[in-house]
């Protein structure tokens, strides 16, 4: 089984690579965003937390994100060839949970696929991203704004973590999305 991390900062493109992955590869695509969104819209306990906190642009606790990624990981569907995780992991101890939950399945993280980008590309994509799917959370400035900078300094260490273990694989996120699809499986196809 495979186990692709996508990285980078909002507004790279994680989404869209994701997608495109998990079909050429058949891998189940984790998106916590698109995790969270759901309990948002079933306003679960989760989902009120989520939403609060995510209107402010910040993170949702570890303990939360690591136990929905975890539910998705120990139901492994026999159809699958591998999982493209999107968003996640956010934080070294998000990391660090990954690996422990992969290892009590006797698997580790192939590669981390790193979409690298300038802030203000991310802020465009994040603004047209937000007029076209009308959400909230990618509408308002300041909030972006805090989203990267919260990327920058809570999730941007992370890069170090992986580069130690020799699964860091950055590619230009600034290309169009097939150049960076073209990009990304030439790393997989590779592996």
């Amino acid at each position: 089984m495979k186990y692709y991390i996508i990285f980078g900062p909002p507004g790279a493109g994680k989404g869209t690579q994701s997608v495109l992955i998990a079909k050429k590869y058949n891998f189940k695509h984790i998106s916590t965003g698109a995790l969270l969104r759901q309990e948002i819209e079933k306003r679960s306990e989760i989902g009120i937390i989520a939403k609060a906190v995510i209107e402010k642009g910040e993170f949702v606790s570890d303990d939360i994100v690591i136990e929905m990624v975890r539910k998705v990981l120990c139901n492994n569907e026999d159809s699958i060839k591998g999982y493209i995780l999107d968003g996640f992991p956010r934080t070294l101890n998000q990391a660090v949970e990954l690996d422990k939950v992969l290892e009590s399945l006797g698997e580790k993280i192939s590669s981390v696929l790193a979409l690298v980008t300038d802030d203000e590309v991310n802020i465009r994509r994040i603004q047209h991203r937000a007029n076209i799917e009308g959400r909230k959370d990618d509408a308002d400035f300041d909030t972006i704004r805090n989203r990267i900078r919260t990327y920058h300094k809570v999730t941007e260490p992370l890069i170090t973590y992986y580069k130690s273990q020799k699964k860091y694989k950055p590619v230009s996120g600034e290309l169009s999305v097939e150049e960076n699809f073209r990009d990304i499986c030439k790393i997989i196809d590779s592996e």
